[in-house]
């Protein structure tokens, strides 16, 4: 991908993994008259909402689940999990009328909230494991020494989910970064496209401008990689260890 963004001979190169030289041209294509940075700046914004917004809903939803007892606990559960297991494509149709009547197409932030529907019930559904797992003694043990719920939640039970609420939370910016039908369902402005929008633009009926297309992947993959370093630590670590450093 990189090879064919900065070979000058990308159109035409075959099967050389090497490039025949070394130029900039694509990339000045697709930020200049690709107009690439304000789609990616409007897949940024649409994707830092998504992942604060699921992150805390889906935590409170989980520890509600997890902790709460309730006659329709089971209900909800089941109902998330049907939810998580319908197929996109089949909500493309009834998702745009229903942003139609309430006038949010066009808009990145009814974009955002269609992407939260989506990544809301994996997340639920996934931190709810790790709430359970935390033990109750230690919830206990903090009311004890005097701390309030929204203490105990922010000082014990956040740190302690931290590692699954971290990997709910790659999956909702994966979701929001990468998803292409129902942002070019609900977008028609090209001041608000998206990423993957805008990369599809570079392909004619009958040809595709590797350059530019390759040059346009290269900086739609940078913020996944920045992503993934930023919150990689988190990734692989242990509810038991955080529980003995807490």
């Amino acid at each position: 991908m990189i090879s064919t963004a900065i070979d000058p001979a990308a159109a035409y190169r075959g099967g050389n993994v090497l490039p025949q030289g070394i130029t900039w041209d694509h990339f000045e294509a697709v930020l200049g008259r690709g107009g690439f940075g304000t789609f990616m700046a409007n897949s940024l914004l649409v994707a830092a909402v998504t992942v604060v917004l699921s992150a805390l809903l889906a935590l409170l939803a989980a520890v509600a689940v997890a902790r709460f007892r309730f006659s329709a606990r089971t209900s909800i559960l089941v109902m998330i999990l049907i939810a998580q297991m319908v197929p996109l494509e089949a909500l493309v149709i009834p998702l745009f009328l229903q942003a139609r009547n309430l006038q949010m197409l066009n808009s990145l932030i009814g974009l955002s909230i269609v992407y939260l529907a989506f990544s809301i019930p994996f997340a639920v559904w996934m931190l709810r494991g790790f709430v359970a797992a935390v033990p109750v003694e230690v919830e206990e043990a903090a009311y004890v020494d005097g701390a309030s719920w929204w203490r105990m939640f922010w000082s014990v039970l956040f740190p302690l989910v931290a590692p699954g609420l971290v990997a709910t939370s790659v999956f909702s910016f994966i979701t929001a970064w990468n998803e292409f039908i129902f942002a070019l369902t609900f977008l028609q402005d090209d001041s608000k496209f998206t990423v993957a929008i805008g990369l599809q633009r570079f392909f004619g009926q009958n040809t595709a401008d590797w350059g530019p297309i390759m040059a346009a992947s290269t900086l739609i993959t940078i913020p996944v990689i920045i992503f993934f370093v930023a919150v990689q630590r988190n990734l692989v670590s242990g509810l038991s260890a955080g529980a003995v450093k807490g």
